[in-house]
């Protein structure tokens, strides 16, 4: 009986992180539906940002933020969130990344929807013209990437693990995010944005409760990046989140340059300094401890995107108060409590158990449903609604849209 127990629970959790890589039915269908708007409606291919405010894009004046997505609603929901708690809308620009497959629907979804004062610019990478030299980059570290993640994913069968054991974060080798270009693209932030020197990066699965423009006067001290690393628990408290969560102290390059008891910098929401990174060999560092993973056999680190560019980044990194964003929202288990979710400036998900997923925790999915009712639609010229609202895009109602 207790075997079985346990190899009921090994299934139950495989089975609800192999929920986390489907794609709801109703977010597939929105983006079709966006994708046909695009193509038969001007609104839907009409310039983003307007001609008038093509100039801010590249004016260090104002407040930039990137966003490298392919999710619509989730990209909205940042958006949205970021806009109503802005104390001044207006001097937000927000730069949205994302893949070719998603672009008209991104496209069309931003050039019918309003939003206040704020400007978007919604770009797909198959409108960058890189060099040879980026191009042969971007395909080597998705190609290392994709054999580290198949190689953590075989082995999944073979590992005699308990379901809340040492080795769960195997199973981050299910993560969508192992093999989206679009989390691996964040190396290359500097060649996307030549023309910028600050910028705040947002995760798509994250929400923004408080106005955040105070990040772009933030002093780094000269280091690249500004991250929340001592948890909101206090110092030396980062449950799940150490070194040794993410990389393998058994292997003699990595205990012979870290501490293994150090709290990991948290991702998601993260102030860039580009002059500064600029100056530094990160990028070209990232690509070694890819090339040293490839040759000893993917035994550095776990699957994920946060390892390596720990490892990038050893140096560069300028703790910022706790309060800035609080993360492990996607798990099952978070230590969070209601009066630390009301008090961060961010609010992340990471995990498996996304907000716009049946598998999302109602508590904190919550969050995410108040935001998407905030963006209104707009009407066509015959004076019919050309989309409903992304509100009726929200968790609850995923499975029964369509």
């Amino acid at each position: 009986m207790e075997q079985k127990v346990q190899s009921a629970k090994k299934r139950e959790l495989m089975y609800w992180y192999l929920a986390s890589r489907g794609v709801p039915k109703s977010l597939h269908c929105l983006c079709l539906k966006l994708a046909e708007e695009y193509a038969v409606n001007a609104m839907a291919r009409s310039r983003l940002p307007p001609p008038e405010h093509v100039s801010r894009l590249s004016d260090t004046s104002f407040h930039h933020i990137v966003l490298l997505t392919d999710n619509v609603l989730a990209a909205s929901v940042v958006i949205s969130s970021t806009v109503e708690k802005a104390a001044n809308s207006e001097k937000l620009v927000f730069h949205i990344v994302t893949d070719k497959k998603t672009y008209s629907s991104m496209h069309a979804w931003f050039a019918m929807n309003s939003l206040k004062l704020a400007v978007v610019e919604v770009k797909g990478l198959h409108q960058y013209d890189w060099s040879q030299e980026v191009n042969v980059g971007v395909k080597q570290m998705l190609e290392i990437h994709h054999l580290i993640c198949s190689h953590h994913y075989k082995n999944l069968e073979e590992e005699n693990f308990e379901y809340e054991g040492e080795h769960q974060n195997l199973f981050e080798a299910l993560s969508p995010s192992c093999l989206s270009l679009m989390n691996h693209l964040r190396i290359y932030i500097p060649e996307l944005f030549p023309d910028l020197d600050k910028i705040v990066f947002l995760d798509d699965d994250v929400v923004v409760q408080h106005d955040i423009s105070s990040l772009w006067t933030l002093d780094l001290n000269g280091k690249v990046v500004g991250a929340v690393v001592d948890s909101w628990c206090g110092d030396n408290c980062c449950p799940g989140r150490k070194y040794k969560d993410y990389l393998n102290f058994s292997h003699p390059t990595i205990s012979s340059n870290l501490d293994q008891d150090r709290c990991a910098w948290l991702s998601g929401m993260n102030v860039f300094d580009l002059g500064a990174w600029r100056r530094t060999n990160i990028t070209s560092s990232y690509h070694k401890w890819l090339k040293l993973s490839l040759n000893s056999g993917f035994a550095l680190w776990q699957p994920g995107v946060l390892p390596p560019s720990l490892l990038a980044f050893e140096g560069y990194v300028h703790p910022i108060d706790p309060l800035w964003q609080v993360a492990g929202l996607g798990y099952r288990s978070s230590s969070a409590q209601g009066q630390i979710l009301e008090a961060a400036a961010v609010l992340h998900f990471t995990g498996p158990a996304k907000p716009w997923l049946e598998i999302g925790s109602p508590r904190t999915g919550s969050y995410l449903d108040v935001y998407a009712s905030q963006i209104e639609h707009h009407e066509n010229g015959r004076g019919k609604k050309v989309l409903p609202s992304v509100s009726a895009y929200s968790r609850k109602s995923v499975t029964s849209i369509w």
